[in-house]
């Protein structure tokens, strides 16, 4: 293994409100999300030598103008030496920092500017935003003839995993509650009204046993962040978020060559990802677990280590996950009550993950916290993607 323990560090972060914003061009959710991050990393915009920007799903055309450099010039930088977009759908945000620490690490980039945004929630009718999702990562040959879509998709790991473990549907729920109470405390979330579980169990049907509060929703919105090597982010910040560790597996491409609806990759990203951060699950203080419907949240929770088989539900139902809990999870409030905006659902929760560590996530900040642990998953949870985050670097043990 390749141990970059430490080198790279994430110093700034940006985020608008996710919401549906019909008057909001595309280019100005990125410009202001990319300036944020900018300032918050205390930086002058022309040290940016390389920008990084992810597919907006909403639209080829803006798409094709922020890999055709319309970021760069938009913004003004003097000095960037490329402009290349990295999509791997939810888990671009992971891949995206994996790539923009390498080049750090081999001297061809100092300052690296990643952007996402989208519009979802406006730049496309519901119909289209049905299609999408329909049809995107799903097998056009023996799927999507057959209606699968996410929702079915998510229905069928959930019950698989129900009859494995004995999760009920008040735990499935309370990942949405959970999820929820931090919401409240998001200034950038689109869902802030207190839930319950009974609300969420008394929601429309969708697919068996999936229900409407189960299921996330499609919006408009946009984060950013910069990389910097760690000799750089310590002369601008006493506490970046270093870059710990990362492991990431491709299991599939169509879901049903899955050969574990209730596992998917999890563990072995995970254990790659400790293992080069040095550290134990145990030592995490903040979870930011990919959360685009309940099961997710609670398969990568325990895969990676952060409670046994079929333990992640009581745990949610009991508040541990919530605000005040022994395990703050999902803490922006996830793709579940932030709200979903494409590859920005891992993006948010990357932010989110650096906030905490960097400790600027406002009400939200969990006192002390040292490690955080970041999940992001592409497609139809075709990838199993893990990244540590840390306020220090663990030099103790040996990876």
């Amino acid at each position: 293994m390749n141990i970059r323990r430490g080198r790279t560090a994430i110093v700034g972060t940006g985020e608008v409100p996710t919401g549906r914003f019909p008057d909001r061009s595309a280019i100005e959710i990125a410009l202001d999300a990319a300036r944020l991050a900018i300032r918050d990393a205390g930086i002058d915009k022309d040290e940016i030598d390389f920008v990084i920007p992810t597919t907006a799903v909403f639209s080829f055309q803006f798409s094709n103008e922020l890999t055709t450099c319309r970021l760069v010039e938009e913004l003004g930088l003097k000095n960037v030496s490329a402009n290349a977009t990295v999509f791997s759908g939810g888990s671009s945000s992971t891949n995206a920092l994996r790539i923009a620490s390498a080049l750090i690490e081999t001297g061809r980039a100092r300052s690296i500017l990643f952007v996402h945004c989208d519009k979802l929630g406006t730049g496309v009718s519901a119909q289209g935003g049905i299609d999408l999702f329909s049809t995107a990562g799903i097998s056009m040959e023996w799927e999507v003839p057959f209606g699968q879509h996410y929702s079915t998709v998510a229905a069928l790991a959930t019950q698989r995993y129900k009859h494995e473990t004995g999760t009920t549907d008040e735990q499935l729920s309370a990942v949405c509650v959970s999820n929820r109470k931090w919401a409240e405390l998001n200034p950038n979330a689109y869902f802030r009204k207190p839930l319950t579980i009974d609300e969420v169990m008394a929601s429309k049907m969708l697919s068996t046993p999936l229900r409407a509060k189960h299921s996330n929703m499609l919006f408009d919105g946009g984060a950013a962040f910069v990389v910097t090597s760690a000799d750089h982010a310590r002369e601008l910040t006493d506490q970046p978020a270093y870059v710990l560790g990362e492991g990431g597996v491709v299991t599939h491409f169509a879901y049903h060559q899955e050969p574990d609806l209730t596992r998917f990759g999890w563990a072995r990203a995970g254990r790659q990802a400790f293992l080069e951060a040095g550290i134990e699950p145990a030592d995490i203080d903040v979870a930011e677990i990919y959360d685009s419907y309940p099961i997710y949240q609670l398969i990568a929770f325990e895969e990676i280590g952060l409670a046994p088989r079929g333990h992640a539900g009581r745990l949610h139902l009991e508040g541990a996950t919530a605000p005040g809990g022994r395990i703050p999870t999902t803490t922006d409030g996830g793709m579940l009550s932030k709200g979903h905006i494409g590859a920005g659902g891992s993006v948010s929760l990357l932010v989110e993950a650096a906030r905490q560590v960097m400790g600027r996530a406002g009400p939200r900040q969990v006192p002390g916290c040292r490690f955080a642990v970041e999940t992001a998953v592409g497609g139809t949870y075709m990838d199993a993607q893990v990244t540590i985050l840390g306020s220090d670097v663990p030099r103790g043990r040996p990876a």
